[in-house]
């Protein structure tokens, strides 16, 4: 029996981006695709994260931060870093999983100066929509050699 694909989004604390990534996937492909997320380190769910998903009826309130380490036993076809600190520091994932870089904005950095929620969210909702046209496209992007 031929099993889903096994995806880890990986970005530095497992708390926006690679949640919102697992989340769109659960979302839009969990038929064809196991998604999973982890960090580098845990920094906890970002509420915003949480907030902007709600809104496009994604719900990943139940989502945990997580490392690697939590996720001992599993093997991944793909892994995803979504920034560039988890790229750089990616740990050794044995197998035939394959490590791939499609690095979005951090939301949260960006939101640093917004006066309001409101100007802070819409960072959140740029780089939620950016990370729905990757997974929209994925694997087959991927797989076909196109570009994402």
């Amino acid at each position: 029996m031929n099993r889903k694909t096994r995806v880890l989004f990986l970005c530095t604390g497992n708390s926006c981006r690679s949640q919102m990534a697992e989340g769109w996937v659960r979302h839009l492909k969990g038929n064809i695709i196991e998604p999973y997320s982890a960090g580098i380190g845990k920094h906890g769910l970002n509420p915003l994260a949480v907030k902007v998903m709600a809104e496009v009826g994604v719900d990943i309130h139940r989502q945990k931060s997580k490392v690697v380490a939590d996720l001992p036993t599993m093997e991944f076809d793909y892994v995803v870093t979504v920034c560039g600190h988890a790229h750089e520091t990616c740990p050794y994932f044995p197998g035939k999983a394959k490590v791939i870089h499609i690095g979005f904005d951090d939301p949260p950095k960006l939101a640093e100066s917004a006066e309001t929620e409101e100007e802070a969210l819409t960072h959140y909702r740029r780089v939620r929509d950016e990370i729905r046209a990757f997974v929209k496209t994925f694997p087959d992007g991927l797989l076909k050699g196109n570009k994402i």
